[in-house]
């Protein structure tokens, strides 16, 4: 499994009504693609939920990495950069990822952990896993998501919410989930209490 991430930054008076029209209208599009859990069309609208400026974005959990290659492949991608042009895809190798209860997502929150550089890999990975399997239990969730950036050491944990309730952190980057297409993601694991 792993993760697909990219970001648009908007102009100031950019017509965000654009983009909640885009992300119903496209995200049909989504709904039945294959190998696909779950994608995101997310917004972030400067003033709010602490949105400094305006942006779109996308973010995959994909179920392998040939899926999201064929993804590419198969030119997908070229919607997004005919519009907004070509912006840097983070991925991130998937740690664990599971589904809640809740099921309207209304927002994704973001937050990205450092691994200290004297941290035991094998322990840091572990301990975040076992972390990570109580989160989506939490009330309000419909799925949570921990990858690991090899490239900065860094852990990512995404969470899909219906209600700004469950912000995980007033650390949390908040997204406005204008649509979500999500194949794939009744078959992912229950959260479960420790």
């Amino acid at each position: 499994m792993l993760t697909a991430h990219y970001l648009h930054r908007l102009p100031a008076d950019y017509d965000l009504n654009a983009i909640r029209a885009r992300g119903k209208t496209r995200g049909a599009l989504w709904d039945a693609a294959p190998d696909l859990y779950f994608k995101g069309f997310l917004l972030r609208e400067a003033g709010k939920y602490g949105a400094t400026e305006n942006s779109y974005s996308s973010l995959y959990l994909w179920r392998s990495d040939q899926a999201f290659a064929d993804f590419l492949l198969a030119d997908r991608y070229r919607n997004v950069t005919a519009s907004f042009g070509r912006a840097a895809i983070e991925t991130r190798v998937v740690l664990d990822a599971r589904r809640g209860h809740a099921q309207q997502t209304r927002f994704v929150f973001e937050e990205a952990v450092d691994i200290m550089r004297d941290a035991d890999l094998g322990q840091a990975f572990l301990r975040e896993v076992a972390r990570h399997a109580t989160t989506a239990v939490r009330p309000g969730l419909v799925a949570s998501v921990t990858a690991l950036d090899t490239l900065n050491w860094r852990v990512s944990r995404y969470v899909l919410a219906e209600s700004l309730d469950a912000r995980p952190s007033d650390d949390a980057i908040a997204y406005e989930a204008v649509h979500l297409s999500s194949p794939l993601l009744h078959t992912l694991a229950e959260g479960r209490s420790s």
